[in-house]
């Protein structure tokens, strides 16, 4: 799910008259959404941080920038 659509998604079924369940059972969507893809770039930050290291020990120039500029977004979006 759109995370920009998830206070329209939530406001829509909340004001079309839903049972209480409905809406209970949107805001749970949401709220699953949310923490598997905050569980997903945390995996991914581990991920480029070993990718990181390899380059590191490596020597490959490229591929550290490549790692970091992803990581330091993935980061950023964290915040």
């Amino acid at each position: 799910m759109d995370k920009n659509n998830y206070y329209a998604n939530f406001s829509s079924a909340a004001g079309s008259n839903p049972t209480v369940n409905d809406s209970e059972k949107l805001l749970n969507e949401i709220y699953v959404d949310l923490f598997l893809n905050r569980l997903q770039r945390i995996y991914r930050i581990e991920q480029l941080k070993d990718f990181i290291d390899q380059a590191l020990d490596e020597r490959n120039e490229e591929a550290f920038y490549k790692y970091a500029k992803e990581l330091n977004e993935l980061q950023e979006s964290l915040n």
